[in-house]
């Protein structure tokens, strides 16, 4: 099981987590919501909750909670400028099918 960050998203935490003056990493997760029935949770970290799994990408410790890791398994996320828009893309091989929007997957 693994849950990666490309080296622009973790250059760009890394830069959000030092502007930011404290943090452990990033926590990823997903809840139920959505059009496509389930949307990912992304937020700082300033350390391990109970049960997470930890990963570590560029030097950014990634944070999964146990009831999301199935669904994030194989994961990897990418933060990517197009024109005007910004943000980061997740790139999940368990995602059956994907919103419009990207905001939301099924699996």
């Amino acid at each position: 099981m693994a849950v990666t960050l490309t080296e622009k998203a973790a250059n760009h935490v890394a830069s959000y987590l030092s502007k930011r003056g404290k943090g452990y990493g990033l926590r990823l997760g997903v809840r139920t919501s959505g059009c496509s029935g389930m949307a990912y949770k992304l937020e700082f970290a300033d350390g391990p909750g109970e049960g997470d799994t930890e990963f570590e990408s560029f030097g950014i410790k990634v944070l999964v909670d146990p009831k999301s890791l199935p669904y994030l398994d194989g994961t990897q996320l990418d933060y990517a400028k197009e024109g005007l828009n910004e943000g980061f893309k997740f790139n999940n091989p368990n995602a059956k099918d994907q919103c419009g929007c990207g905001e939301s997957f099924s699996v």
